[in-house]
């Protein structure tokens, strides 16, 4: 044996009751599960804690990252050992060298991930999407499941047409011929999207596309014998979220792919959305479609940073075009007396503004703000909710921290009735996304935090199996996400008493000068990817064995 982990509560994602035993690895695979006769080369004494699959996040934006990171930190210190990127109808293939700014500036406007960072740490020194999984597959310490993003297949194979019209069919035949060619490279499936908008507020590629090329698309990738394909709804509008849920169940029946609706979430301000939803996804199940809605354990909290991005901005037209200054510029403009009035009045269109309250603050004649709400301080100021804003980030340098928190999802009564729904994958993380807004890391711990010790509302043996057989079975990961003998030795040990999330720390620490929250990892102790050890007591080891999967 290479490893035995001894005296393990072995929970084996299945969802049957945990069991006392131990578990052997050999060769990159489960050897032994129950009692390990032989000696491992190295030897874990687990003394009662949880042994359970790799968990599985099956919604991250690691695509840029994952070029410097191949740790795709901190998802593995959360016991991620699958994450799958591509989402939303983004990814960094196929791609020629006049399309990658293009590419660039839709990640930026739609993922936060700005374009320093990719000037500084992506190469782009590919062009199709098997040549980029070659490239990415380099040293991987986790595994990647890649998603092809239909917004950059399209625009590969239309350029600027992509955002004008329906394809012909000999542009439906390419973009299936291409498609074709990354599922035989290993792409796990496509991705599109109903709602997101580029950087000139066009909608992106993919929502040009007609039924008939989505469903040409589908049934190429079929042809694979495997394939899923993702979308994010117009959640805009209830009515258009319900429609696009049936139109992915047509190409489910149509093509006999598994279709990914995120997210499906709790918002008091439309209480039974997420009600309607599901009645629609359970609609398609009886007609015999594979669709499912995808949500997450962690209350959508967002903070926002004048010196960052935040999309909580985008429908005020003068402070978005302010946000897109060098930081040295936006200061001035946030700060001039001539703006302030154009400011405020377009202020109207941002309400979020009525539920911030001040986080940390970096002067100190703000620290008397810190944990108050604008509503409060701009009332005992006698001002404007905006003005006070712009007079606390301005004094700030802009680096105020304003916190949107249990605004949306965070009802756990109707957070865990979505989360317990079998037409519900827990995922809808949006790891490597938004990294100046929240950490999307750290669902898989929150999950175990929160709903299974904290309230009892999820048993564990039922929580482990939601992130781990769930997902590899519905998204055709195969060998992984059970405990058993032959399966992929993808495992994390933890202490279920003191596993959590630990609070977001913004941190310096990416490309190109760029900032983003980080949430680490408490009571994780091992994480094992192919048979080999990643992370053990808090520290990462040189071993990257993570594959494309």
């Amino acid at each position: 044996m290479d490893i035995v982990i001894r005296n393990a509560r072995i929970v084996d994602g299945t969802g049957n009751p945990a069991f006392a035993g131990d578990v052997g690895v050999a060769d990159g695979r489960i050897a032994a599960v129950g009692r390990a006769e032989a000696q491992g080369a190295h030897e874990i004494d687990a003394q009662g804690r949880v042994l359970s699959p790799g968990f599985i996040d099956i919604h991250t934006h690691f695509d840029p990252q994952i070029c410097w990171d191949r740790l795709a930190t901190p998802s593995i210190e959360h016991g991620v050992t699958t994450a799958v990127m591509g989402n939303c109808s983004l990814s960094l293939a196929p791609v020629r060298a006049e399309g990658r700014r293009k590419l660039i500036k839709m990640f930026e406007k739609i993922e936060d991930i700005k374009e320093p960072t990719f000037d500084a740490a992506v190469p782009f020194n590919w062009e199709s999407f098997g040549e980029y999984l070659s490239f990415i597959r380099q040293g991987l310490g986790l595994n990647i499941g890649a998603l092809v993003g239909h917004s950059a297949l399209r625009f590969y194979v239309m350029g600027a047409a992509s955002q004008e019209r329906a394809a012909t069919d000999a542009e439906i035949d390419r973009m299936c011929a291409l498609l074709e060619e990354a599922m035989a490279a290993g792409a796990l499936g496509l991705s599109i999207s109903y709602v997101d908008i580029d950087e000139d507020s066009r909608p992106v590629p993919s929502r040009f596309a007609d039924m008939r090329e989505k469903t040409a698309l589908c049934k190429a990738m079929a042809k694979s014998g495997r394939g899923v394909l993702q979308t994010v709804p117009y959640f805009i509008d209830i009515e258009q979220q319900l429609a696009n849920i049936e139109e992915l169940g047509d190409l489910s029946l149509a093509s006999g792919v598994t279709c990914s609706i995120a997210p499906i979430i709790y918002s008091p301000a439309a209480p039974d959305n997420w009600k309607r939803s599901v009645a629609k996804l359970e609609e398609q199940r009886a007609r015999g479609a594979k669709v499912y809605g995808q949500s997450m354990p962690r209350s959508f909290d967002i903070n926002v940073r004048l010196s960052e991005t935040s999309f909580l901005l985008y429908a005020a037209p003068e402070w978005n075009r302010i946000m897109q200054m060098p930081r040295a510029e936006r200061r001035q403009a946030f700060a001039d007396p001539a703006l302030r009035p154009r400011l405020l009045e377009d202020a109207n269109r941002l309400p979020v503004l009525m539920a911030l309250k001040v986080g940390a603050t970096f002067s100190p004649e703000n620290k008397k703000y810190e944990g108050r709400s604008l509503m409060e301080i701009a009332g005992e100021e006698n001002k404007p909710l905006a003005a006070a804003m712009l007079d606390i980030a301005v004094t700030d340098g802009l680096e105020t921290e304003f916190q949107l928190k249990g605004a949306i999802h965070s009802d756990p009564e109707q957070v865990i009735q979505i989360l317990e729904h079998p037409l519900i994958h827990i995922g809808a993380s949006d790891a490597g996304a938004h990294i100046a807004q929240f950490c999307g890391a750290g669902d898989t711990s929150d999950l175990l935090e929160r709903f299974v010790r904290g309230m009892g509302k999820m048993s564990l043996e039922r929580a482990v199996q939601r992130i781990t057989s769930e997902l590899a079975d519905a998204w055709g990961i195969a060998d992984r996400g059970k405990i058993a003998v032959g399966k992929a030795a993808d495992l994390v040990l933890f202490d279920p008493d003191k596993i959590a999330r630990r609070p977001d720390v913004f941190a310096s620490d990416f490309p190109g000068e760029a900032r983003r929250y980080v949430a680490h990892a408490e009571g994780v102790d091992a994480v094992i990817v192919n048979g080999e050890i990643v992370r053990e007591r808090g520290r990462y080891t040189e071993a990257r064995p993570g594959r494309i999967v």
